[in-house]
């Protein structure tokens, strides 16, 4: 099966940016993949998928902020945050959409002054 690492969290003031990537152990890119995050005591919520045929979607929450990519050679997903908000503070990982493969272990964000 696919076994994804995720990377690229950390601390960052509100407003700034980070970008996620999520490297897979085989091609991926048949099916649609997603970013999905995790806040405390909130369940796990989808926030940016991209198909197969390389289109996008974006929750509301995250919409006009967070870029949804992929880089096939490196079988790598991106999700790039710009204008953070502390409400987007989670542990964010990246699966298939529907999350049909294991989960990663996620990488943190926290948006914080």
């Amino acid at each position: 099966q696919v076994q994804l690492v995720e990377s690229g969290g950390g601390l960052v003031q509100p407003g700034g940016s980070l970008r996620l990537s999520c490297a897979a152990s085989a091609r991926f890119f048949s099916i649609s993949v997603g970013w999905y995050r995790q806040a405390p005591g909130k369940q796990r919520e989808l926030v940016a998928t991209i198909t197969s045929a390389g289109s996008t979607k974006y929750a509301d929450s995250v919409k006009g902020r967070f870029t949804i990519s992929r880089d096939s050679a490196k079988n790598t997903v991106y999700l790039q945050m710009n204008s953070l908000k502390p409400e987007d503070t989670a542990d964010y990982y990246c699966n298939a959409v529907p999350a049909v493969l294991g989960w990663g272990q996620g990488t943190q964000v926290t948006v914080s002054s």
